[in-house]
């Protein structure tokens, strides 16, 4: 059977819904990439059929009550079938990664039809070097990136062999549309229980003064800071400004075990330098474009996710959004990272979480009028210039009917006046960049790709050579028995303090190993950007 109460959507999940414009899709999605050809699609039918019953959400579609009773809420789709949201297709010869990114810049540029499910898997045959890959397209306001990195081990298999489906004790079927009455019904039901929770508040307030007045006086300085963010608007570039309904998308290759290095040799967390790579990629597509970059100060919108070990895999979004800047004025790689690290030790420190929690739980009481004018606001450009979110995915290998997932590219969303959003997904040892951007206004988003793949060029070269600079120095040096008659100790004595840990500096870096450069060490997928999608 199908569902037996109505679900309402959350405030974040809702502020998703209310983002979305005629250039704003507010669907995420990814491009998975697998060995070998691709199962029959009456396979694929059957193998995600068998787990829908682990996500009832995605067999549910959307309901809005009448006069602005609420917020949307869930409800069974009575027309629900698989076959509409799992679609296969072909790449044309030679299949290459090109025309498969600009298959996905044309899917994304498509919004989700909201009177069904919102959700889109395509299988996509002919990707050259015998493989075959999986396009997702979800909204947001169903699941947030942690959520739908977690939803990928329920579609797949921890080993080659699918495990055993589990057939449900009765077939799905839905239930019963509400209809305006039930719709509006459950309005009042949740605007009776919202005044409920209200008054027990007020209630446990009155009964632990100091306890609300410290809480109120640290809200309060939470509040402030995310005021002093919409009062201080990062600068305005060619990052910002109107967007238009088609995209473009590219992809960017990286070694997780490199970003391991460069963070244990010159500190920080693997987010710091993803920030820093994306950075100076931005830095890069600036001075191509003619902007400079002295004293430009950038914010990035970098998500994180608040969601417990035992949510991963529920529906939603569980997320606050956290502001950190972007250091495009900095030249120097290395200073570029400790600028980020030094920045984001400052955000973890603040009330910017907390700040963005009370200012949802406040939007939590507000009609759906007002909730569209707060979702707009909070994603304007005078919070933040470009969306940076980093998803970490499973770190072992999992399997779609016997087949080895080999890479994930993430594609984020574009919000209004927002031109380019940077992905980032960790899976089985490897990091993919997913870059999308506007069409019209970003034709020369493989500009930043490339400045992504020399920003972490750069730092895995001076990591490297840092490390090989260390175990040098930390090389016994060989002492030479003296002369019997003890000639030649002042020349010794010389030649002792003339090694110095400068001259072991100098010859490490000079015994360093090169790497190879370009993006075909990394064979970085750089496309020219999609066809805007035909009729």
């Amino acid at each position: 059977m199908g569902q037996r109460h109505l679900d309402r959507l959350s405030v974040v999940d809702a502020t998703f819904l209310h983002q979305e414009r005629h250039g704003s899709h507010m669907h995420i999605g990814g491009i998975a990439i697998f060995d070998g050809p691709p199962p029959p699609l009456e396979e694929v039918l059957g193998h995600i059929g068998g787990r829908l019953p682990m996500v009832p959400r995605y067999r549910q579609k959307l309901a809005f009550p009448p006069f602005e009773a609420g917020r949307p809420l869930w409800i069974d789709d009575p027309n629900f079938t698989l076959e509409y949201h799992v679609r296969q297709t072909a790449l044309p010869s030679p299949g290459a990664e090109e025309q498969l990114l600009r298959l996905a810049a044309r899917i994304a540029s498509q919004r989700l039809d909201r009177g069904k499910p919102l959700w889109e898997l395509w299988i996509v045959e002919g990707l050259e070097g015998n493989r075959f890959a999986v396009i997702s397209k979800t909204h947001h306001a169903l699941v947030d990136g942690v959520s739908g990195a977690e939803l990928m081990t329920l579609l797949f298999d921890l080993a080659p062999e699918p495990a055993p489906r589990v057939e449900p004790d009765a077939p799905w079927q839905a239930e019963p549309e509400p209809g305006t009455a039930g719709l509006l019904a459950a309005g009042v039901r949740d605007a009776a229980r919202t005044a409920v929770e209200l008054a027990e508040t007020a209630v446990s307030a009155a009964g632990r003064p100091l306890t609300v007045a410290g809480k109120a006086a640290e809200s309060a300085q939470a509040l402030a800071e995310i005021t002093w963010a919409a009062l201080n608007p990062p600068t305005r570039t060619p990052l910002n400004g109107p967007i238009g309904p088609h995209r473009r998308f590219v992809a960017v290759r990286g070694d997780l075990a490199e970003f391991r290095l460069i963070k244990n040799t010159f500190g920080g967390t693997i987010n710091d330098v993803v920030v820093s790579v994306v950075s100076g990629g931005i830095a890069r597509w600036l001075h191509k474009r003619g902007v400079r970059t002295e004293g430009l100060h950038l914010r990035a919108c970098v998500p994180m996710s608040v969601r417990g070990l035992d949510e991963r895999t529920a529906m939603g979004n569980k997320i606050v959004i956290m502001l950190a800047p972007l250091p495009v004025y900095v030249e120097d790689p290395i200073e570029r990272l400790r600028v980020v690290r030094a920045a984001m030790d400052g955000v973890k420190e603040s009330k910017q979480a907390l700040g963005a929690r009370v200012i949802t739980d406040m939007q939590d009481f507000a009609p759906p009028t007002l909730l569209a004018q707060a979702s707009r606001l909070a994603f304007s450009t005078r919070f933040y210039n470009v969306l940076v979110t980093n998803v970490p995915g499973p770190q072992f290998p999992v399997y779609m009917l016997g087949r080895e997932l080999r890479e994930v590219f993430p594609i984020a969303f574009l919000a209004e006046d927002k031109r380019l959003a940077v992905a980032i997904m960790s899976y089985n040892g490897r990091i993919g960049f997913g870059l999308i951007g506007d069409y019209d206004e970003m034709h020369d988003i493989d500009v930043v790709a490339r400045g992504i793949a020399t920003a972490i060029d750069e730092l895995v070269r001076l990591a490297r050579s840092q490390s090989a600079e260390e175990v040098r120095a930390a090389e016994p040096v060989a002492v030479a028995k003296p002369p019997a008659n003890g000639a030649g100790a002042s020349a010794r004595s010389r030649g002792r303090r003339g090694d110095s840990k400068t001259s072991r500096r100098t010859a490490a870096r000079a015994a360093a190993p090169r790497r190879r450069g370009g993006g075909g060490r990394r064979g970085r997928a750089e496309p020219r950007g999609a066809e805007p999608p035909t009729a």
